[in-house]
């Protein structure tokens, strides 16, 4: 049980850590008021999307690899791909680039319309 905990708290700190790049490019006002958005990038369309992570998943069936790159958090399908799992999210929390253990598994879907700009 011990060793669960650590590794929830390894997974979770690394996805904040990950996460910090793409909420810096957040925008935290609108005619509702302050809100915070998180961004995903999905390289096979080259739009932005707006995300919200909704929770941790137990690893159970697919997942679709998500990863920080020169934009921000990516990923390579997104809504109306073949490849995209609705928001189902791997994070290779212990970089051996297997799914596994000591990985992150959540969901957190994109929301459309994507945009070319962030």
């Amino acid at each position: 049980m011990k060793k669960r905990i650590i590794t929830l708290a390894t997974a979770t700190g690394l996805i904040v850590a990950l996460a910090l790049p793409a909420l810096a490019t957040t925008d935290n006002r609108d005619d509702n008021g302050p809100h915070g958005r998180t961004v995903v990038y999905v390289t096979s369309q080259g739009q932005f999307y707006d995300s919200v992570v909704l929770g941790d998943l137990p690893q159970e069936g697919p997942f679709q690899k998500l990863e920080m790159g020169i934009n921000g958090l990516q990923t390579e399908f997104g809504p109306g791909d073949p490849g995209y799992l609705g928001g189902r999210w791997w994070l290779d929390a212990n970089g051996n680039g297997i799914q596994d253990e000591g990985d992150a598994f959540f969901l957190c879907p994109l929301l459309g319309p994507g945009d070319a700009a962030a």
